[in-house]
């Protein structure tokens, strides 16, 4: 027989297991048009300068769209050579950085864009005498982020 006790188990269960994918669906819900606005980002500090994240949602027509701000303190790189399967867009705001691209090293400055193709080693590193910050723009069509997995 089921008693009150049980049904209000269940009933708990039920409602917190509910939330919690509504939490992640909205968190995974397909992103429109938006406004990101440089003030409503935190800087989070970090061992080499700072990072702002403003976004990591899907889109109409991609299963991930990544948009995030680092900035990188003098001499620093927020890491080590490397490569993955999803493109990038690097877009200086302020300073100067030094970027490997196609094996080899240039530097750039405020307005300059970096393309970083697929599966090709890249870094970026502050080379300037103050601080330096860039806006990343990455993304995964259809698909890639079963293949990261």
């Amino acid at each position: 027989m089921i008693t009150r006790r049980d049904v209000l188990v269940a009933m708990l269960g039920a409602g917190l297991t509910l939330s919690a994918v509504t939490a992640l669906d909205a968190r995974r819900a397909v992103m429109g048009s938006m406004i990101f606005d440089w003030n409503s980002f935190e800087a989070k500090p970090n061992k080499t300068g700072a990072v702002r994240t403003v976004v990591q949602q899907p889109t109409a027509t991609l299963d991930e769209l990544e948009i995030h701000i680092t900035t990188l303190n003098p001499g620093e790189s927020p890491h080590a050579p490397h490569q993955h399967p999803d493109e990038e867009l690097v877009v200086v705001k302020e300073g100067t950085v030094e970027s490997l691209v196609n094996g080899q090293l240039r530097q750039v400055g405020p307005g300059s864009i970096i393309f970083q193709a697929a599966n090709q080693m890249h870094s970026i590193r502050n080379v300037g005498s103050g601080p330096a910050t860039y806006h990343v723009i990455k993304w995964n069509s259809p698909g890639m982020l079963a293949k990261k997995q």
